[in-house]
């Protein structure tokens, strides 16, 4: 009788060691959220070297080829090429064609230059600004469009007390703000009916418009006086009146307004002091070329 042969452990594993063997000679899958990080390092990563590129190119005026331009920021040519290339179609950076060097592209230039009319912007409003707080004796606000919302980009505050501090570089609504309506009255009908069918007029107080038939009343009432009012409409307790700013082709380029708390400036007061906001308004749009 052949004597039994006792079945080594590796030959016939047990169920159980067949998992852990599984666990250990089969790779992990990554966690979802590994994944989102992994993508967000690359992402930060590949834009960090494309701004060292971006830079690079910037400091040479005459141009740098891709083999100078890789060692500089320290990446290997494919990587540079491919990083190039990216920004070549967007037209942030252009490559000659006969020397094959990068320069700088338009895109940036047309960037800078919006940036630096709103400097600018700001450099010739702030004066005016600091004019009408002191003939008002209320915090006096600049601001343009942002998209669908309004974003002051201009501010000095008056002489007396209690006065709003919000900060320069706020989103404002349009629908419930004085800047802002003025804002939307400058708008063609047309572009007017497309933002009341894409905006919520999403309520900040029990007194804001939040009907598109009654926005679009005021509005005209905006367009044939000149004047919007804002009566508690985003913060109860601040009543403000805003008017446009043109610049040298007529066209409205922003709002000029002042606030102050509903007892200071009641409706009487707000009224007054339209006028002194409207001869502020006509320095502005004289500073700024306009003729009207």
């Amino acid at each position: 009788m052949r004597p039994r042969t006792k079945a080594k452990a590796s030959e016939n594993p047990s169920a159980s060691a067949k998992v852990a063997i599984a666990r250990l000679v089969e790779p992990s899958q990554p966690d979802i959220d590994d994944d989102a990080e992994d993508r967000q390092r690359v992402g930060v990563q590949s834009l960090g070297r494309a701004f060292a590129i971006l830079e690079e190119i910037a400091r040479h005026r005459e141009g740098v080829g891709l083999a100078d331009l890789s060692k500089l920021v320290g990446l290997h040519n494919s990587t540079t090429f491919h990083l190039a290339k990216t920004m070549v179609s967007l037209g942030y950076i252009r490559r000659e064609k006969d020397s094959k060097r990068y320069r700088v592209g338009r895109p940036l230039f047309a960037l800078a230059a919006s940036a630096l009319d709103e400097i600018e912007m700001v450099n010739v409003a702030t004066p005016a600004l600091e004019d009408l707080s002191r003939e008002t004796g209320e915090s006096s606000h600049f601001a343009v469009r942002m998209g669908d919302a309004v974003v002051v980009i201009a501010r000095t505050s008056g002489p007396g007390a209690f006065h709003l501090t919000d900060r320069v570089g706020v989103l404002r609504p349009a629908h419930c703000t004085a800047l802002g309506k003025v804002i939307l009255a400058s708008l063609r009908q047309d572009q007017l009916e497309r933002f009341l069918a894409r905006v919520e007029l999403k309520p900040s107080t029990a007194h804001t418009i939040t009907e598109s038939p009654a926005l679009l009343r005021e509005i005209a009432e905006i367009r044939r006086s000149g004047i919007a009012y804002d009566d508690g409409e985003f913060n109860l307790e601040v009543r403000c009146v805003a008017v446009p700013v043109k610049d040298f082709t007529g066209q409205i380029i922003g709002a000029l307004g002042i606030s102050g708390p509903i007892w200071r400036l009641s409706n009487q007061v707000m009224q007054s002091r339209a006028k002194t906001v409207q001869a502020a308004s006509n320095r502005l749009s004289a500073a700024f070329g306009s003729g009207a």
